[in-house]
């Protein structure tokens, strides 16, 4: 049974990087407090091959990824393709991690679609195509569009992820509507993704203020929330063997405060991380 905790990005976790040397190596140094990262640059381009490289290179042995597909994949940019247009852009967002999949560090392509993605039978055709197209890389799902999880729809939709042998993002975020999900602990194949957004239902739709987006992930776990999700947690791991956890509330720093703090609720010492004190001679 694995347990990974980690963050979303490594550059903006200001408590983490205290000395010249940590800022100037920040994924380095990440890896030396945690064994799994999201990279979010992905989801705003497709990223050099040579990146990969040099981040595969960066971490330890045992670290892994989990690498955002690109908004013009989830549709977040709203432009039309035609499937020929579409199947082009999954076979680059594929060759840029191929250095990620070599390297056996690649724990899934994280789907993450739009508010506006929602239940109709064209959006369950562009899943199956893209699921497809993405051949044998491990995909996780998540929505942010409640019609997916309605009394009505929520045991289908689970039953097509797991159908399809895609891991079920299970969201921790704020019920503010229809461009939110409810918390659904249901597992779809033997890896599940966990990610908390925060609970900051007031900042998390968009009413046009200009400083949304880090209003919306500015929300810091208390302990008795997180314990919550100590039980949690012990319930999906009944139903799978390996769960992937990633802090994404770090519009004010509190991300890696906040999984830090997780770990040590649920006990865990990890093996295999860089050493806490870095020697720049080996970079």
């Amino acid at each position: 049974m694995s347990i990974s905790i980690g963050l979303t990005g490594w550059g903006d976790h200001h408590s983490l990087y205290l000395t010249p040397e940590e800022r100037q190596s920040k994924l380095y140094t990440y890896s030396a407090h945690f064994p799994v990262v999201e990279v979010d640059s992905s989801f705003y381009a497709v990223q050099p091959t040579t990146n990969y490289q040099k981040w595969v290179e960066e971490t330890p042995e045992a670290f892994r990824f989990v690498i955002k597909a690109t908004q013009n994949l989830t549709g977040h940019d709203r432009k039309p393709r035609t499937n020929k247009e579409m199947k082009q852009l999954v076979e680059e967002f594929k060759q840029s991690i191929v250095p990620v999949r070599q390297a056996n560090k690649l724990k899934a392509v994280l789907f993450q679609f739009p508010p506006w993605f929602n239940l109709k039978a064209n959006n369950i055709q562009k899943i199956k195509k893209l699921k497809e197209w993405m051949g044998e890389i491990p995909l996780a799902i998540e929505f942010r569009n409640q019609t997916w999880f309605t009394e009505e729809s929520r045991e289908q939709t689970i039953t097509f992820l797991q159908t399809l042998g895609v891991t079920h993002v299970i969201c921790d975020e704020p019920q503010a509507g229809e461009g939110s999900v409810p918390l659904v602990l249901a597992t779809t194949n033997d890896h599940v993704l966990i990610r908390f957004h925060g609970r900051n239902i007031h900042g998390w739709n968009n009413h046009g203020q200009e400083n949304w987006r880090e209003v919306r992930f500015l929300y810091r776990y208390n302990e008795q929330e997180l314990m919550e999700w100590v039980e949690h947690i012990r319930q999906l791991q009944q139903q799978t063997k390996d769960i992937t956890i990633l802090f994404n509330n770090n519009s004010g720093g509190d991300a890696a405060d906040n999984a830090k703090q997780f770990i040590d609720l649920l006990g865990i010492q990890y093996q295999g991380l860089h050493p806490k004190q870095m020697d720049l001679f080996d970079l």
